[in-house]
């Protein structure tokens, strides 16, 4: 058997992101995404046989994004603080990145009718935070690993805030400042 065409896998799930932000998941079905991905129909079936199965790939395609954009932070702005820091990806996340994140707050919601996906978004934010941590020490950031579990509840919260508002509302003060009162928050945690 062949390799699994890792390209083809990101290829499906970002089609099934853009489909969740524009349908909800009830629009996320296996030829949906062929359509939506420009792939012959029953390819994505070939590689995620149940819908569940294509609902935690997206999941994993959120998690990878935001790793690499993570790592990315660190090279373009060395030096920068956690306030700094968290104040960019807040920006880039409610912006630039908005329907990602809108896709997977859909899949927050589904994940109450979804034991097998809300096991995987259980997996995955006990995954962030293990990053999450390991990214921190690598910057030389002043937040303990203890405080990282409250960082990402805190970040999750003024993410969530920021996507489902007007884009347009998003500007670098408001990040900075929610920012700002997210470290604070996580540190005397």
């Amino acid at each position: 058997m062949p390799p699994p065409n890792e390209t083809r896998r990101a290829a499906i799930a970002d089609a099934a992101i853009e489909l969740l932000v524009e349908a909800g998941v009830h629009g996320v079905t296996h030829r949906a995404v062929d359509a939506r991905a420009g792939l012959p129909a029953g390819t994505t079936s070939n590689y995620l046989r149940s819908r569940e199965a294509l609902l935690v790939a997206v999941t994993e395609r959120v998690a990878e994004l935001h790793r690499a954009d993570m790592a990315a932070a660190l090279v373009t702005t060395p030096g920068a603080g956690a306030e700094t820091l968290i104040a960019g990806s807040l920006r880039l996340a409610a912006t630039v990145q908005r329907r990602r994140y809108l896709a997977i707050f859909e899949l927050h919601l589904e994940s109450l009718r979804r034991p097998a996906l809300a096991d995987a978004l259980g997996r995955l934010q006990a995954s962030m935070a293990a990053y999450t941590a390991e990214h921190h020490a690598r910057a030389g950031l002043a937040i303990p690993p203890a405080a990282v579990p409250a960082l990402l509840t805190l970040y999750g919260g003024a993410l969530y805030t920021l996507v489902t508002a007007s884009p347009e509302t998003v500007t670098e003060e408001s990040c900075a400042d929610l920012a700002a009162a997210i470290v604070r928050g996580a540190l005397n945690s």
